[in-house]
């Protein structure tokens, strides 16, 4: 029974999903560890460290276990990890049982976090293919929805106050604008991260020799697993996996940006957005006329929980000489969690935005229940040029005050202020005080944005 949300009988595909956990499940880490020595048998069989033919039952062992056909025995690998602190000794001891004579050469020049740390590599190549997945369906919906409304009108919000009027397409796009740059960064952070890891007892690999002859194996071993091969050891710098989980956080950081909007759209008072209609999702359970935005909510969680997995990596990258005295151990616990929760909270938003309900007749009542305060702006700089900026200002200022108070529209206000009407006469107020002519470049940062899509 799983003690975190990630593992929950409950709670598990609402936070998290089974793709995910596959790919960072102890299963998981230990067929990557188990391939990662076998590839370090091959690659120095083909070097000739060590005999072909003991490489060959090395790799012929992790493809039974891979098969199935022979099993750990993972009760005996918990209690001699317990006792050796780490699990790597435990594994090479059963796999070196399976590989009889052949198990000698096991883990021939490596040290424990070589292989855990090549396997954590392995583990997140495969998460981050999960992620750029789930995110490239995200950033498609995103998209159609700022085509498609693109021209749809709504209120701007500042400090939760109307400001002016922007399009639901715009908003979208602004959205699908974060998302595009981390795409880019998941793209980009690859051949930063994406590397082999071998450098023996102390990094020097002075275990195989010295000079470029030790290093062949390095390169061999990245080659073999379709890694990087780095130019010196890096176990002791922390930096890389430190720019995934950082990475990861900005992406659910944005996440929960576009859940917090979507939320406050839903709420009774605004009426502008819903997430899609799934029979008894979000009810109460006593309030029957309920409509929770469960995704929303998923959302904004995992970005918090995953901003504390980014602090923590942080802290494992202050490492001590050569080989961590702990530090490194908060990577074990940090780095499932933070793919766990992002694709928790990718999954939540392709599901959310692929089906997003959009009132654009409440967006446009919404948008006219000020009636003409929001394009108070509008009427300023149209009347800025008669008047100058700091007089237009104050009488379109006062002629907000008297709508205000007086519940009446800023258009009948302005028709009965001298000062402004006339020198824009009727027919320009009227289209001042219309929102739908008071939205920018809006629309056209939309066409920007998705050109070439």
């Amino acid at each position: 029974m799983g003690i975190g949300a990630l593992d929950s009988a409950i709670f598990a595909d609402m936070f998290g999903t089974a793709a995910m956990r596959e790919a960072f499940g102890d299963d998981a880490f230990l067929a990557r560890c188990v391939e990662v020595e076998a590839a370090l048998a091959r690659a120095q069989g083909k070097l000739g460290i060590i005999p072909a033919e003991a490489a060959a039952a090395i790799t012929h062992i992790a493809s039974s276990l891979a098969a199935g056909r022979e099993a750990l025995d993972l009760a005996r690998l918990k209690n001699e990890t317990e006792t050796v602190g780490y699990p790597i000794l435990p594994l090479v001891r059963q796999l070196a049982e399976f590989a009889s004579a052949a198990g000698r050469y096991l883990h021939w020049g490596a040290t424990t976090q070589d292989i855990m740390d090549t396997a954590a590599v392995l583990q997140i190549r495969a998460g981050l293919a999960l992620i750029e997945e789930d995110l490239t369906a995200t950033r498609s919906h995103l998209a159609a929805l700022a085509r498609k409304y693109r021209d749809t009108p709504m209120a701007g919000r500042t400090h939760l106050q109307h400001a002016l009027p922007v399009t639901f397409g715009y908003k979208a796009a602004v959205w699908l604008y974060a998302l595009d740059r981390h795409a880019d960064r998941l793209r980009e952070l690859r051949p930063r991260v994406l590397l082999a890891q071998f450098g023996g007892a102390a990094g020097t690999l002075a275990s195989l020799g010295n000079g470029e002859e030790a290093l062949k194996t390095r390169a061999e071993l990245a080659r073999e697993l379709g890694l990087g091969d780095p130019a010196i050891t890096w176990h002791v710098v922390r930096d890389g996996i430190a720019e995934t989980v950082q990475v990861l956080a900005l992406l659910t950081g944005s996440l929960g940006k576009i859940a917090y909007d979507v939320m406050l759209m839903s709420a009774t008072e605004f009426g502008e957005a819903a997430e899609p209609f799934v029979q008894g999702r979000g009810s109460s359970s006593t309030m029957p006329q309920k409509r929770n935005p469960i995704s929303c909510e998923l959302i904004l969680a995992a970005a918090k929980m995953l901003r504390q997995q980014a602090g923590l990596v942080l802290d494992a990258v202050v490492t001590d000489f050569e080989r961590a005295t702990g530090p490194w151990h908060v990577e074990w616990v940090a780095l499932p969690e933070a793919f766990g929760y992002a694709a928790g909270a990718l999954h939540q938003a392709r599901f959310m935005l692929g089906g997003l309900i959009v009132d654009a007749g409440r967006m446009a009542k919404n948008l006219a229940m000020t009636h003409g305060l929001i394009v108070a702006e509008a009427v300023m700089m149209g009347l800025a040029p008669h008047t100058g900026r700091n007089e237009a200002h104050d009488l379109v200022y006062d002629a907000c005050r008297a709508a205000i108070e007086t519940d009446r529209p800023l258009l009948d206000v302005l028709m009965e202020t001298p000062a402004v009407a006339a020198p824009l006469g009727a027919e320009k107020l009227r289209a001042l005080t219309d929102p739908t002519n008071y939205l920018g470049a809006a629309p056209a940062m939309v066409d920007r944005l998705l050109a070439g899509r």
